[in-house]
């Protein structure tokens, strides 16, 4: 049997996270985190891209892989156009709009900017990304926002909604198209999606402020106070926008973007660090109720997932929420290289065709 050879990588908000693998066995995995205080040296997140390329790479060699012989890089996709779900070959196009941030700045959009930087190191290897956070599959009900000047966007954790999704499905002896669920991911950024039947049908810009607050998001703020706010001239529109993504949240509150550190802070009797993470799983359990009415209540479970959901505490003050809704199951952590270094795989043996990223498929003009 061929032995295809994987790196999959995987940009966040508060860390960089890659694997390597060889057909579906991991050989390494590593999570390189990076702090408020190391991230606020570089003016974008483009800023960071030799910053973070270059620790994977030295990590590789520290570790002593013969970098020549991984073929497939796969990335995390990036904020570009509206695409539907699927493996991508990284071609100019994307990295142009990645670069650009056509649909916003995310740490995301690094992840066929270093896919595509290595792979051209690698005589014969190729760059992909596969379920980019611009996964798009919403109703179009749900596109209506009340003024036909401003149209929602499908941005969301689309990579790990959607492994865990299937991941809950084969545990339960479902197929993923036959389920209803509502699925929460739980990181530095928050998503909660709508799965009717294998599409995610409605799902909150967990990126641009919308939904409940996070770690390091502000979430749906008060609109008139955000106007009067934009109008003070006390800040920049950059400003603001790091306000909203970056520096809401736990940041804005607390100071930090740890929330293991806030719900060690609420154990050892910090009033203020526990209400504002009781707040964050109040408002997430509201998300999840939205999600439900969206399918008529005709819930087949919720499932919790990310790296927030390792905190039982908040996973259970949810469940008290919302388990008359469905029962709720929690995938703490996320699948994401799992699920990056498959998609590969699957192109590696012919088990589905890359798609090309094409001006043609934009549907969605920002």
């Amino acid at each position: 049997m061929n032995e295809y050879r994987i790196l999959a990588i995987n940009p966040g908000s508060t860390s960089t996270k890659f694997a390597v693998y060889y057909n579906e066995e991991c050989k390494l995995t590593k999570t390189l985190r990076h702090s408020i205080t190391e991230l606020s040296r570089y003016k974008s997140i483009l800023h960071q891209f030799d910053y973070r390329k270059g620790m994977i790479i030295d990590a590789l060699v520290e570790e002593g892989f013969d970098v020549d012989s991984i073929k497939y890089i796969i990335g995390r996709g990036g904020l570009t156009y509206p695409l539907e779900s699927g493996v991508y070959l990284v071609n100019n196009k994307m990295l142009a709009h990645a670069s650009e941030g056509v649909y916003g700045q995310h740490a995301s959009n690094l992840g066929p900017l270093i896919a595509d930087f290595i792979a051209n190191q690698i005589p014969g290897a190729k760059a992909f990304i596969a379920d980019p956070v611009v996964t798009d599959e919403i109703d179009e009900i749900a596109r209506l926002t009340g003024h036909p000047k401003f149209k929602k966007r499908s941005i969301f954790h689309a990579l790990n909604q959607k492994a865990t999704a299937r991941l809950h499905a084969k545990k339960v002896g479902k197929d993923y198209e036959a389920l209803n669920l509502v699925v929460a991911h739980l990181g530095g950024g928050i998503s909660v999606g709508a799965h009717k039947k294998g599409r995610v049908v409605d799902v909150n810009n967990g990126l641009d402020g919308d939904g409940p607050f996070s770690p390091e998001r502000s979430g749906g703020l008060p609109t008139g106070q955000i106007i009067d706010w934009c109008f003070e001239g006390k800040m920049s529109k950059e400003e603001i926008r790091r306000m909203v993504v970056g520096e809401g949240g736990y940041v804005a509150y607390l100071k930090t973007n740890s929330a293991k550190e806030v719900k060690e802070r609420a154990q050892a009797g910090d009033a203020e660090a526990g209400l504002v993470q009781d707040a964050m799983a109040y408002q997430i359990a509201k998300s999840i109720g939205e999600m439900a009415v969206v399918m008529d209540g005709a819930v087949d479970g919720i499932v919790l997932t990310g790296g927030v959901a390792y905190n039982e505490y908040l996973t259970s003050y949810i469940e008290k929420k919302v388990s008359f809704i469905a029962p709720v199951f929690v995938y703490p952590g996320e699948d994401e290289l799992e699920a990056l270094a498959q998609n590969a795989l699957r192109v590696a043996r012919s088990e589905t065709q890359a798609k090309e990223y094409s001006p043609k498929m934009i549907e969605q003009e920002v």
